[in-house]
């Protein structure tokens, strides 16, 4: 992977802009506001300083015919850009990006841009569904919520573009949902998604048939994993019991390709203080996949919380940007996730994501490097 590579993904992105009044290329746009939120920029006022105070390294890849976009040049431009053509082609760069793992574990969840929402249009603020492949660091897709929508309709849409075939595909209560798990399932993959109550019957049915079977007093299924986790300042105990007969319970006999129910109970310690908390949480799937291996999917599920949500809110202050039109919200939340991909690939240093940004803004040689993946020691 090249930064001609980055180019060539985007390159063929549609113009939406009349072709008699072009001043500055639209890659080169994209490759200035990329490199500029690599290096920390969260406004556009911040991609033209950035390019104005780099613009002779810059020059040295990029045409600039004009020079340095205007920060109301960049604005524009990514109001205009059509998010959905942007994301393919995010989609298709990311996928060609890194070499597939086996039995990948994607995890799809959503996160509000809490900044985003405009009063004076009564506009609340955007909902972004996004996938996040576990094992390689690595954002996948993403896919807006509409206003009047829920997740329930967007992660259809975000499964569409992927590549899952051979994957575990997670997702929490709201992905519980037959057509979605039958859209995993077309997709070529597995699927493991968290049963809550408000399943009704089939939520009920399969904790009473766990707590007959795995946790009352002489229960004969026994746990498949019983770890203890010491970190964080708390002792946790998970123990895992996979129940393969639950899938003959009644209200799942018509549920698409389930092959086993997962129990995870967890009781917690917080050091020092003397509370205990218990927990079972429930979840279904179509693996035929060790328990161990389940067990630990669900544990990489919240990889997606930690290694991408929290990044986007702490280390890019992502609900602090204040853009909110739609569109460029939409298009600006997929530069931080293309930044965030070529940072992360960036490991052979031990900094911290911030600390990397951070070199990349104070130096060119290191910010190439970023760009194009080719490091030195």
């Amino acid at each position: 992977m090249s930064a001609k590579k980055l180019a060539e993904h985007f390159s063929e992105l549609e113009d939406p802009r009349c072709s008699g009044k072009v001043e500055h290329l639209l890659i080169d746009i994209l490759v200035i506001a990329v490199c500029a939120v690599i290096a920390g920029a969260e406004s556009w006022v911040d991609m033209a300083l950035y390019g104005q105070n780099k613009a002779d390294w810059l020059s040295t890849f990029l045409r600039l015919p004009n020079g340095i976009p205007a920060h109301d040049t960049f604005r524009r431009v990514f109001m205009l850009i059509d998010p959905e053509d942007f994301e393919s082609r995010f989609t298709a760069w990311s996928q060609a990006f890194a070499v597939s793992v086996d039995r990948e574990v994607v995890a799809i969840d959503g996160k509000t841009v809490r900044g985003s929402f405009d009063r004076s249009r009564d506009q609340g603020p955007l909902h972004i569904v996004s996938a996040w492949a576990s094992e390689r660091g690595l954002v996948l897709g993403q896919r807006q919520v509409g206003d009047k929508s829920n997740e329930i309709t967007a992660v259809p849409e975000l499964l569409d573009t992927l590549d899952l075939k051979g994957s575990i595909v997670t997702l929490d209560a709201m992905g519980c949902q037959k057509a979605i798990v039958s859209k995993i399932l077309e997709r070529g993959a597995d699927y493991l998604v968290t049963l809550k109550a408000n399943q009704g019957k089939i939520f009920a049915a399969v904790r009473d048939h766990c707590l007959e079977t795995c946790f009352a007093l002489g229960a004969s299924n026994r746990p498949a994993s019983d770890e203890f986790d010491d970190k964080h300042g708390r002792l946790v105990r998970r123990r895992v019991f996979a129940c393969p007969q639950a899938v003959l319970l009644e209200p799942l006999r018509d549920w698409p390709g389930l092959r086993t129910v997962v129990a995870v109970e967890s009781i917690r310690s917080i050091n020092g203080s003397g509370k205990v908390e218990a927990e079972i949480r429930y979840f279904l799937s179509s693996c035929t996949d060790a328990p161990e291996m389940l067990a630990k999917a669900i544990r990489q599920h919240w990889s997606i919380e930690n290694s991408l949500h929290w990044v986007l809110d702490v280390t890019f202050r992502e609900d602090d940007c204040r853009v909110r039109d739609r569109t460029a919200v939409r298009n600006f939340a997929l530069l931080r996730k293309i930044a965030i991909n070529l940072v992360r690939r960036h490991n052979s240093s031990r900094n911290s994501l911030r600390g990397r940004r951070k070199i990349a803004a104070w130096n060119n040689q290191y910010m190439r490097q970023v760009l194009t993946g080719i490091f030195h020691a």
